[in-house]
């Protein structure tokens, strides 16, 4: 059966633009609230949503996200609880991809083979998991893999020709391209740069390419969906979030679906 990830890039493919891609932390600040966040995403323009999984000691992640995941700590956020919300989106919403983000201590704590065959049962779709390189793929890659589950790597403005066939050896749904070196939610990506980065990605894989880091606006959507097959946001939305302002979901709802604005006339202004 093909994957809900491969089925949305292949729909965005033939639909003639790009896809957004949308972060946020599972629990920040608390479960209810991360519920109806998540219910509200694909209604704005969301086409694949990343759920990170709160972890105390992460390395990629900037202020607004490392923040994020410590609200959702002290509020007693689990792997538990991230599996849950899976399940709730899931009983609402059967297309929409839904990759978990995050660390592989929480996942090794709890023990690779149950929690992929849970994130299978509960409606995961990916993973992306920062910190474990290709050379340890026997450790998770490849039995989530089997499970049916993507694994989505991460190229960096510093994967050169000699490292990328390790990094895509074992990819699959799709490659996302980090258009920055450094933490997310810091300085903002050079379109033109990450156009040149992105094509010489497009000429060693069929994947499609999703960037991300450093993305916080319209407007910066635009330009990068001109360039790439999905845009990226996470920190942008996690400020709005972390605001704590009444109707959060509705406030997201508001930016996302400016974002997927965005990243839509990015590809008819490329076209043109």
């Amino acid at each position: 059966m093909m994957s809900r990830i491969k089925a949305r890039f292949d729909a965005l493919a033939r639909e003639g633009r790009a896809g957004l891609v949308t972060f946020i932390t599972a629990g920040d600040p608390d479960a209810a609230t991360t519920a109806e966040v998540l219910e509200t995403l694909p209604a704005a323009g969301a086409d694949v949503i990343e759920l990170g999984m709160p972890f105390t000691d992460p390395m990629a992640d900037g202020p607004a996200i490392q923040a994020a995941s410590r609200r959702a700590l002290d509020a007693g956020a689990t792997m538990d609880g991230t599996l849950a919300l899976v399940r709730g989106f899931r009983k609402k919403d059967d297309t929409t991809p839904l990759v978990l983000m995050g660390y592989y201590n929480p996942i090794y704590h709890r023990g690779v083979d149950k929690f992929i065959a849970e994130a299978v049962e509960a409606g995961v779709d990916g993973l992306i998991v920062v910190d474990l390189p290709p050379e340890e793929d026997d450790e998770l890659c490849l039995p989530a893999r089997t499970a049916g589950l993507d694994f989505i790597r991460l190229a960096t403005p510093t994967t050169d020709a000699a490292r990328l066939p390790a990094v895509l050896a074992n990819t699959s749904g799709f490659l996302y391209y980090v258009a920055i070196a450094g933490i997310t939610g810091t300085r903002s990506a050079d379109a033109a740069m990450v156009g040149t980065s992105v094509a010489a990605l497009k000429a060693a894989t069929s994947l499609p390419v999703a960037v991300g880091f450093g993305i916080k606006t319209p407007e910066q959507a635009a330009a990068i969906a001109q360039v790439a097959d999905a845009v990226v946001v996470g920190s942008a939305i996690i400020d709005i979030i972390s605001r704590k302002e009444p109707d959060v979901a509705g406030r997201v709802h508001e930016f996302v679906s400016a974002l997927a604005a965005g990243v839509k006339r990015g590809k008819r202004e490329a076209a043109a």
